[in-house]
C-alpha cells in the first residue's frame, strides 16, 4: 500500500537503501549500478528504484534537499516498507584543510544543529552516530585510498546565513564537512532500531573556493563514494 509521499507497493523496496537528495542522481545511480532498475515511485519528482547488484536486491531513492525532507522519506521508508539500513550518498562542503574537493568523507557522526532529534531525549544534546557496521565496511572498502577519510560532520538546517567563526571552530574540533542530512537520517535509524551511513564527495571548500565542483560535476562525480556505499549496503 502507498504511503502518502512513495507510491510503491509494500515489498517494492529492497531492505537496503542508497539516498543521494538529487532525483536525477538517483536515477543515474540506479541505472549505473542495476540492468534491472525499476521506477517503483515517482511521487513530487522524487525518484525510486529497485533492482539488484551482483545478484543481491538494492533500492536508490532520492530524499530532496534538507533535513525535513529527508525525514518525511526515511520514516515512511523504515515504517512502512521494511527497509532496514539507509545509506545516504551526497556531497558536502569540505571544512578542514584535510580534505580537498573530491575527497569523500565517510561520516561517523553528525554534529546537527536542528530540532529532529530533540524529541529523542529533549534535556540531551543527542549524539548523531552512524552505524558501525555500515561504517566498517565503507572503510574497509576504501582501505589505501588516500582520498578517504572517517570523520564527523556537521549538519545543518540552514544552507545561508552561517558563522563562518563556527565553522572555523567545529573543523578545528576535527569536523570535515558541512551538509544537509546526515544528522536527522542517523537520529531515525536510531529510533526506529534501524541502520545508517553517510558517505559523502566533497564538491566545495568553504575555506578555499579555487576548485569548487559545477552543478553538472556535483551530478556525476560520484564513483568513490557510490563504491564505498554499495560495500557497506551488501556488507
Amino acid at each position: 500500500m502507498a504511503t502518502p509521499h512513495i507510491g510503491a507497493e509494500k515489498g517494492d523496496f529492497a531492505p537496503a537503501v542508497l539516498m543521494p537528495g538529487d532525483p536525477r542522481r538517483a536515477e543515474r545511480m540506479a541505472h549505473q549500478l542495476m540492468d534491472d532498475a525499476k521506477l517503483v515511485t515517482d511521487v513530487r519528482g522524487i525518484l525510486g528504484f529497485t533492482g539488484t547488484v551482483n545478484g543481491k536486491p538494492l533500492s536508490v531513492m532520492a530524499s530532496g534537499m534538507g533535513q525535513p525532507s529527508l525525514a518525511i522519506y526515511v520514516n515512511e521508508l523504515f515504517m512502512h516498507y521494511d527497509v532496514e539500513r539507509i545509506i545516504r550518498v551526497g556531497t558536502c562542503g569540505g571544512l578542514s584543510p584535510r580534505v580537498k574537493v573530491g575527497d569523500v568523507v565517510i561520516a561517523n557522526g553528525a554534529h546537527y544543529e536542528g530540532v529532529i532529534n530533540t524529541y529523542i531525549a529533549p534535556n540531551i544534546h543527542y549524539s548523531a552516530v552512524a552505524d558501525y557496521q555500515l561504517v566498517r565496511a565503507a572503510a574497509d572498502a576504501a582501505a589505501g585510498d588516500e582520498n578517504v577519510v572517517v570523520a564527523p560532520v556537521v549538519s545543518r538546517d540552514r544552507f545561508y546565513g552561517v558563522d563562518m567563526a563556527e565553522n572555523k571552530a567545529l573543523a578545528d574540533a576535527g569536523t570535515m564537512g558541512v551538509e544537509m542530512e546526515a544528522g536527522a537520517l542517523y537520529g531515525l535509524a536510531a529510533q526506529y532500531g534501524k541502520q545508517a551511513l553517510a558517505v559523502l564527495t566533497v564538491s566545495d571548500h568553504l575555506f578555499d573556493s579555487s576548485a569548487d565542483m559545477s552543478a553538472e560535476e556535483r551530478e556525476n562525480n560520484f564513483q568513490r563514494a557510490l563504491k564505498l556505499a554499495v560495500a557497506a549496503a551488501h556488507c
